[in-house]
């Protein structure tokens, strides 16, 4: 197997935050698509995790959101901080669609194939980039939204659930393991290069741990696999 970073360096600085856990409020009508989930906001109480995302939720489009590989989308409170000041305009949590609001972990920054522990019981794996669609932009009414958050690119992560349980706003987040291909969310969705494609490839072939479906296929549109 390739090598893990030891979880004690990981967490030298402390764990982070579950700061809002999010579920849909209402679906929202959008021209593109009939309906939207996007409209996210922060509940009360412990909520259930499953392998297909948090109790209450759903996923209004199928084909582009949901599964076991986007059950859960968490999004850095520093993040949204700097949209919130340069929009001049409140991002709350649940606002950019997310579920879970975070603090003291990166995100967008994360390692692809990373695990957090949330609270007590759940784990989850960092898996990959969220992508700006044209439902977002509606959802956001701000000018060219999709060229501006892409060009930012914190898009934030998408998790799949390893063990589930129930989470809480102010449980902990503890990094417990990371790939040692160092290659982070961002970097997928910015695309990779040919040493980041190569790198997660061959973690893939020594764990045995298979990248998620959606990485493999872009990594073959970029010609990395055959």
């Amino acid at each position: 197997m390739s090598a893990q970073v030891n979880s004690e360096t990981l967490n030298q600085q402390g764990p982070g935050t579950l700061e809002q856990v999010c579920v849909v409020h209402a679906l929202k009508p959008d021209r593109g698509i009939g309906v939207t989930a996007i409209d996210k906001r922060a509940v009360a109480g412990p909520v259930k995790v499953t392998k297909v995302g948090l109790y209450a939720d759903v996923q209004a489009d199928r084909v582009h959101h949901g599964g076991h590989d986007q059950a859960i989308y968490a999004y850095s409170s520093a993040e949204a901080q700097r949209w919130a000041g340069e929009l001049d305009r409140e991002i709350p949590g649940g606002f950019f669609g997310e579920n879970l609001r975070v603090a003291g972990v990166e995100t967008s920054d994360a390692i692809v194939g990373e695990r957090w522990r949330i609270g007590g019981d759940v784990v989850v794996e960092v898996t990959l980039p969220r992508t700006p669609c044209s439902t977002f932009a509606r959802h956001m009414g701000e000018d060219d939204w999709v060229s501006r958050f892409t060009e930012r690119g914190d898009v934030g992560c998408y998790l799949r659930v390893v063990r589930v349980g129930k989470v809480r706003a102010g449980d902990a987040i503890v990094v417990v393991s990371r790939p040692a291909h160092g290659v982070s969310v961002r970097d997928v969705f910015m695309g990779p290069t040919p040493v980041q494609a190569r790198a997660m490839l061959e973690d893939q072939a020594a764990t045995g741990v298979p990248l998620p479906e959606k990485i493999l296929k872009k990594l073959r549109q970029l010609g990395f696999t055959d």
